[in-house]
């Protein structure tokens, strides 16, 4: 099958690293324009490849319709669009230049293009240049990308079938769908095996993703001139310095209806219909459809969110039985009883909540607070927080197992992302002057001088610095704003009779949660804005090396300032919030006039739930909002002219145009915005057994609404592989681990639990009701004449003689009066035991499961050995097949009769082995 005798006059397009220039483009000169003058103008090399094809003055363009992926000869793919605007002023003088030689690079490089007059686009002034790629410049790519293709199809026997799938049918795609193309045994390509590799057609054998991949990796590396002595290449820059307006590959069809064209896939069509509708949100993802169309990177990504709201389900599950627990056991808890009851509750009186200008209050005001903080803080919550330390484990490991399975299936087993990044950033090769010898590749390459790059590392580390100081001083501003509306929401709710019957569940220390969460998250949105343009504008400054060091370096600079942004508050109200409030005796105050605001009776934890809800909830709900009614309102606005105009004026090209840009770190935030959430289920999940219940909810409408967006609202983003969620899966990995810590202390320290355990086995008297008593066991007694002179409150026309305040402290009179009692050290004791035993628990269970999990199924590994051994044995077959025809052809030679001996000894040696 030899497909291409015209191969030998096709050369590779390689990266020359000169030793005093960056790396250009050499010449392709593929068979149909040799002999052509390579400097020649920018249409004789189009003018070739058209001869045979129907003139411009043949083809209608008014009965033509425009709504296609091809060239106007209806036979060349549209691969790549460029726009322009050609605006006549000074600067679009070197504008033009730039195009000029841009374009006539790429058309050296071996690219055909076809340009769109601006008088045929909608608007009247913007120009398209449509780029397709040609057979040989593909299967050069295809050979330098390592890109594998099929070579037989594959006759191993599936796996056993799940005995459940009749019982899953309802959640279930059709086949053609979920598995539009038959299974392949690969290998890489290479020019010289082609009768080897199963091409039917050379128009279909490569992808669109493939082929629009490869046309992306020659713009970002095609020079267009010299400018201040440097040499520039490369589309990145062309569009920031608005030479072009954009540069995209185009979608197959409209999402919704099917292409006219019988040639079309309709690809985006059926993810539309089956995938990207809220409707369909029960039924599984077409994986394999995604990665054809999206490429792997963007696959792994959906997989990963598909796998993480499957294992979600289990712990909203849970979590919602843990709630019912505490609802349905509510009326039984003993705190909340001894509080409302008018005999106990109704006779404690409470200390002021604020110096001079509040009055004492009965403990009963509280009722109803204490009876809702039971929801979350009861015996439930301490199992709760151990298995979200187990299923976060369990989510881990089973991931890496589908993610095993997916490389496989994927043909990504062997593809490591270094090999692909190992291509230089072209702003690195275009900004590092000084160069040197690769030591693995003997090659010469730029490189930034150590020098160098300790200065930007500084002002990197300086910057981030600053800012992680900035989340850390509006946290502070917002206590502060805690600790001085504490004392008015105290005093309104006292003295003003409308708010009476909502007192009891509206406290001032509610109160003061709500509005601060509030006031914070609006912070923490204004901050995420501002601090997402300087991260990227810091790792740009630092020049990292390969398109891997930029992710993973700007990836821990946004998490780093996320988990402070979003966090910081979370830990404040669980570590911190009433832990340092001293005694009305000597208050602790911040800045020396704001008192450490105190917990309710019931405890912390109610607070910690209430912060949780409102951030987590309020950042899900504005990512929707980013995610999808943003880029609905701006598509809407630019492609409300399609209405009025047909197919043939409103062209493909232009459609797409009018779509926003997905951009190259679009996934990015993707991961970001889960990892986030990840970590609000995990770090504090024992505050709100309820928080992976509206994760799961908002999984489910994130997956419809990412893809929606990507589907509809965004340009095709070009294809990329990977194989691996990268840097993301070891932030997962250190959030699980710190997760165990921060659960063990809102266990010991937030809730009430260890205080009522040890009440309960050493100092309860009633064996009864062990938990009787409890309340006034809780509370310490102080006498108001020990205020001092300038804090005592104004008001006490009952004459109280002593109030309560929540501590474990001496009462007055005793020798060591307003002193922790002996009970408060026993408690803290048992919470620090507490903390270490459930930790090692824990932590060992972890390991133990991580260690029992294998990372790759086995039924996995002996397909992957398998293939490897099939896959070399037609290899091998092939090889020796063709050193028997030469045989045939020199029979004379000894040499190929020992070559043909040795190759078959190479077999047998496989096979053995």
């Amino acid at each position: 099958m030899n497909r291409l005798g015209r191969k030998a006059d096709a050369t590779l397009i390689e990266m020359s690293l000169a030793t005093e220039d960056i790396a250009v483009l050499t010449k392709f000169t593929p068979s149909w324009s040799a002999g052509e003058d390579s400097n020649g103008p920018l249409c004789e090399t189009i003018s070739n490849t058209e001869s045979e094809l129907p003139s411009n003055s043949e083809i209608s363009k008014r009965h033509q319709s425009k709504d296609s992926v091809f060239f106007r000869d209806g036979v060349r793919r549209i691969d790549f669009v460029l726009s322009y605007v050609d605006e006549p002023n000074k600067e679009e003088e070197k504008k033009v230049e730039r195009r000029r030689e841009f374009e006539k690079n790429l058309q050296k490089s071996g690219l055909e293009l076809e340009t769109e007059d601006k008088k045929e686009s909608e608007d009247g002034k913007t120009y398209f240049v449509k780029i397709h790629a040609p057979w040989e410049i593909l299967i050069t790519y295809a050979e330098v990308l390592n890109i594998k293709v099929p070579i037989r199809e594959n006759d191993i026997p599936s796996s056993v079938e799940n005995p459940l799938d009749c019982m899953l049918g309802p959640f279930r795609l059709p086949e053609k769908v979920m598995h539009p193309e038959p299974d392949y045994f690969t290998a890489p390509f290479s020019k010289s095996r082609q009768e080897l590799y199963l091409i039917h057609d050379e128009n279909t054998f490569f992808s669109p993703s493939i082929r629009n991949r490869i046309v992306y990796y020659i713009l970002t590396r095609c020079p267009y001139g010299t400018e201040e002595g440097k040499k520039k290449f490369g589309i990145k820059r062309l569009l920031s310095n608005g030479t072009y307006t954009a540069a995209y590959p185009l979608h197959d069809c409209q999402y919704w209806k099917k292409a006219n064209d019988p040639n079309c896939d309709n690809e985006r069509y059926t993810l539309y219909m089956e995938w990207a509708r809220f409707l369909r949100f029960y039924k599984e993802q077409p994986l394999d459809l995604i990665r054809k169309y999206y490429g792997e990177k963007i696959g792994i990504y959906f997989a990963w969110l598909g796998f993480y709201t499957e294992m979600l389900f289990l712990a909203a599950v849970v979590g919602l039985i843990c709630f019912l627990y505490g609802w349905f056991t509510m009326a039984e808890n003993m705190s909340s009883e001894e509080i409302c009851d008018p005999e106990i509750g109704g006779k404690i009186i409470m200390c002021p909540l604020c110096d001079k200008k509040c009055e004492y209050w009965k403990l009963n005001t509280t009722c109803e607070s204490s009876k809702y903080s039971h929801l979350f803080d009861n015996v439930a919550t301490l199992f709760f927080a151990i298995f979200m330390g187990i299923w976060v484990t369990l989510f881990l490991e089973f991931w890496k197992r589908r993610q095993a399975r997916l490389k496989y299936e994927w043909d990504l087993v062997d593809f490591e992302e270094e090999q692909q990044q190992l291509q230089l950033r072209p702003e690195y090769e275009a900004k590092c002057t000084h160069k040197k010898k690769n030591p693995v590749t003997q090659e010469v390459e730029p490189y930034l001088p150590l020098t160098r790059q300790t200065v930007r590392f500084c002002i990197s580390g300086t910057t981030v610095l600053f800012w992680i100081s900035l989340i850390i001083a509006s946290m502070t501003a917002v206590i502060a704003y805690r600790l001085a509306v504490y004392a008015s929401f105290a005093q309104i709710m006292e003295t003003t009779q409308t708010l009476q019957p909502i007192r009891g569940l509206l406290t001032p220390q509610l109160a003061t949660s709500v509005t601060a969460s509030c006031l914070n998250f609006v912070i923490i949105m204004i901050l995420n804005f501002l601090y997402e343009k300087i991260a990227v504008w810091i790792t740009d400054m630092e020049i990292p090396r390969t398109h891997l060091e930029y992710e993973n370096r700007l990836t821990m600079k946004m998490f780093l300032f996320q988990f402070v942004n979003y966090y910081s508050s979370c830990f404040y109200v669980a570590f911190f919030k009433g832990k340092f409030v001293g005694n009305p005796s000597n208050y602790t105050y911040m800045f020396g006039s704001l008192r450490n605001e105190e917990c309710d009776p019931a405890g912390c934890l109610i607070e910690l739930t209430t912060q949780l809800t409102i951030v987590m909830a309020g950042k899900q709900i504005w990512g929707n909002i980013q995610e999808a009614i943003v880029p609905w309102i701006w598509n809407w606005w630019g492609r409300r002219k399609a209405r009025c105009n047909p197919e043939n004026l409103y062209s493909r090209w232009e459609q797409d145009r009018d779509l926003q840009s997905f951009g190259v770190l679009g996934l990015f935030y993707e991961y970001l915005e889960m990892v986030i959430q990840f970590g609000f289920i995990t770090l504090f999940v024992a505050s709100f057994p309820l928080a992976p219940l509206l994760a799961l909810m908002n999984n489910i409408l994130e997956i419809r609404v990412d893809s929606w967006k990507l589907t509809t609202q965004f340009r095709r983003p070009v294809a990329a592989k990977a194989h691996s969620i990268g840097v993301w899966q070891e932030i997962l990995n250190g959030m699980a681990i710190l997760s165990v810590v921060t659960n063990a202390f809102i266990v010991a320290f937030t809730s009430d639990m260890i205080p009522r355990l040890v009440y309960y086995y050493a100092y309860s008297t009633n064996g009864d009701s062990p938990m009787s008593g409890y309340i006034n066991n809780s509370l310490s007694v102080f006498q108001i004449s020990d205020f001092p002179a300038n804090k005592t409150p104004e008001n006490n026309p009952e004459n109280f003689l002593t109030c309560r305040y929540r501590d474990y402290r001496n009462p007055p009179g005793h020798e060591k009066q307003y002193l922790h009692t002996m009970q408060f050290w026993h408690i803290l004791a048992a919470k620090m035991a507490f903390i270490i035993i459930m930790e090692h628990i824990v932590f060992i269970v972890k390991f133990f499961v991580a260690w029992m999990i294998p990372d790759v199924p086995a039924d996995v590994k002996a397909r992957i050995k398998r293939e490897k051994f099939l896959t070399q044995n037609i290899l091998h077959e092939y090889e020796l097949e063709k050193l028997k025809q030469k045989l045939c052809e020199c029979k004379t030679h000894e040499n190929m009769e020992k070559e043909v001996i040795a190759t078959e000894g190479k077999m047998e040696l496989s096979q053995a082995m």
